[in-house]
This record gives structure tokens, sequence and C-alpha cells, in this order.
């Protein structure tokens, strides 16, 4: 997003309000009633939060065999916190091959539509 936005200062909000400002609450709350409940129904999901995109994230990069101190630098962590809150993952992908992003969410979706289908 920052080299996107002609990369900007590190102290520049990367998705500030219409008016350049941090969101309120208030905008927070509306903007996840608004459009983020929308899009998870319309995923089919019965729950979800915004953080949970975050995880989602540090999880497929870590499936993508990137190195820790890659993942914390992404989620603006020390690596001790990336270590701490994402050692499971780290487990569980151990003796699996390394998936790019893009291929994850393709065997995932795959994997839920072969089970919607024998249902």
């Amino acid at each position: 997003m920052r080299l996107r936005s002609g990369r900007p200062g590190e102290n520049t909000l990367i998705f500030p309000s219409g008016a350049g400002t941090p969101w309120t609450l208030a905008a927070y709350q509306s903007w996840r009633r608004r459009a983020f409940k929308r899009a998870i129904e319309a995923a089919g999901l019965e729950h979800g939060r915004p953080y949970d995109l975050r995880h989602s994230f540090a999880s497929l990069l870590l499936h993508e065999g990137r190195s820790v101190i890659y993942v914390a630098r992404q989620l603006g962590h020390d690596a001790r916190l990336t270590l701490s809150t994402y050692g499971h993952v780290m487990d569980e992908f151990e003796d699996m091959p390394r998936l790019d992003a893009q291929t994850a969410i393709a065997d995932a979706r795959a994997a839920l539509a072969a089970a919607a289908s024998s249902s």
C-alpha cells in the first residue's frame, strides 16, 4: 500500500478517514456494521472480525516460508511477539510443503466447496 501511495512517511496513515485523520470509534463501528459484516455474510461465514484478516495474513506468510523477522515487520511486531503469537502456526506448517498465498487460498476454497457438495 505504501508503494502504491508514493512511499509516504512512516507516520502517514494508510487508511485515514475522509478528512485524512484517524478513524473515530463510531466511524470504525459503522464500517464494521455496514461493509465488513456484509462481506462476512457474502463469504458465507457466520462471524468474523477484522483482526481475523491480520491473523490470516500472518499465517499465509508463514505458510509461504517467510521468516519470523519478515512477518514481524509486516505486522509491526518484534520477533518475540510474533513467535509467541504464531509459534503454533509455524509448528503446524513445519513438515508441509511451502505454498504461496494464492495457492493456499485456492486449496482452502476447493476443500470447502467439496465439503459443501458432499453434505
